[in-house]
């Protein structure tokens, strides 16, 4: 039996391949001039005035906590219906990461749980796209800017998407309820660098803080000198001569890698029109089916604008009369593979031993994680493919209609 088709796989074709190889054959394969294209491209197309590449979304959510100045003896309030670093980033600071209920449509952040659970230690909120649907961040922002708080939206499943609001659409990453944006490009995203991420701002002085900080704190334009008062030696400042001005990291982002993100990003619209056509084939093929719920609209007027990272089913696994292993189980044996997004983070063991967080703390996304089961979704897809996993669902789960 050939392998099951997995719930995400990246696309890299012979254009990849050879931007790739054409950085391989030059001179630069670390911080060259793909970095400052990538970041130049990438900026442009959302719509911010900065772009900073670094080698992980989860750096560039941790570079946003520090430009932000968020530590110890701060709470950074996320969704528990997220992957592991949308909370560990402001572990990563001495900050205590906190988590409020999602809403039981999209499953993002509810604005009315945030207001309701609100803490006056509270310096960030960190809002996850979930999905691809971006969340109600004109309202999430309402609810943190009112009381001191900065937005950083984890836009990780959300690149090329937007919503409407006020008559106008806006792109995520380019819209004024965020301060600063996330993006990822793990192969398993809109696209993908292998590995690595980007941090969008208008804020100038966040951008070029978050430059420092990806590269050791290093900065080539502000020198304090080495002590040269103390012996004169110290204060030739030649071709050579860089400070360390703060303890950095480093967080860059290859050449090499920035040039695949570039073929990538000529690539994204289609990426993301493919994504669309599967989700409407599922949702019209597997509609009527008892005990399933489809994937939720927040804004049915936002919905030709989400860029469907994940397709994630609510399954009364009860109702249906088998345990959700058994459905995953049975989807492989047909060449279905399939994945649970996510584990609501407050209950994994490392948050539950440092905050003391109880099942109950979030029960929205408690309940969401009880009967979520994610199915294929990439580009790749064949049509035949998609009618596969239709008409496998539908013989492991029943045909039985509503």
């Amino acid at each position: 039996m050939r392998s099951p088709i997995p719930y995400g796989r990246q696309s890299i074709g012979e254009r990849d391949i050879s931007s790739v190889v054409e950085v391989l054959r030059s001179a630069l394969l670390t911080s060259g001039p793909k970095v400052e294209e990538f970041e130049g491209r990438l900026a442009a197309l959302v719509g911010a005035k900065h772009a900073v590449a670094v080698n992980s979304a989860t750096a560039a959510l941790h570079l946003a906590m520090r430009v932000a100045g968020v530590g110890a003896g701060d709470r950074v309030v996320t969704s528990p219906n997220t992957f592991l670093a949308s909370a560990n980033a402001a572990a990563y600071t001495g900050a205590t990461p906190d988590f409020s209920d999602v809403d039981p449509v999209a499953h993002n952040l509810d604005p009315e749980a945030l207001r309701a659970t609100w803490r006056s230690d509270t310096k960030a909120v960190v809002a996850v796209d979930f999905a691809g649907q971006p969340c109600a961040m004109p309202a999430l922002a309402r609810v943190a800017r009112d009381r001191g708080a900065v937005v950083i939206e984890d836009a990780s499943h959300a690149l090329g998407g937007g919503f409407n609001h006020d008559g106008r659409s806006w792109n995520v990453g380019g819209h004024p309820w965020a301060d600063a944006t996330v993006f990822s490009f793990h192969p398993v995203k809109t696209i993908t660098t292998g590995e690595g991420g980007m941090f969008v701002t208008d804020r100038k002085d966040w951008a070029d803080a978050a430059r420092r900080l990806r590269s050791h704190g290093v900065d080539r334009a502000v020198f304090s000198g080495l002590g040269e008062d103390e012996d004169a030696g110290m204060a030739e400042r030649g071709p050579w001569y860089y400070e360390m001005q703060e303890l950095g990291y480093n967080y860059r982002l290859p050449d090499v890698l920035c040039a695949l993100g570039l073929s990538q990003l000529d690539q994204l619209a289609g990426f993301i029109s493919r994504r669309r056509e599967i989700v409407a084939r599922y949702n019209e093929g597997l509609k009527e089916i008892r005990g399933v719920d489809l994937p939720g609209l927040l804004d049915r007027a936002n919905r030709d604008l989400i860029s469907w990272h994940l397709y994630v089913l609510q399954i009364d696994f009860e109702a249906v009369g088998k345990t959700r292993t058994e459905v995953m189980a049975a989807l492989r044996s047909r060449g279905v593979g399939t994945q649970v997004h996510y584990i609501p983070v407050h209950l994994q063991p490392w948050y539950r031993r440092t905050y003391g967080y109880r099942v109950g703390k979030c029960p929205a996304a408690e309940a969401f994680y009880r009967r979520a089961l994610s199915l294929p979704l990439f580009p790749a897809m064949t049509d035949q493919e998609v009618s596969h996993v239709i008409g496998a669902f539908h013989e492991v789960i029943g045909t039985a209609t509503r």
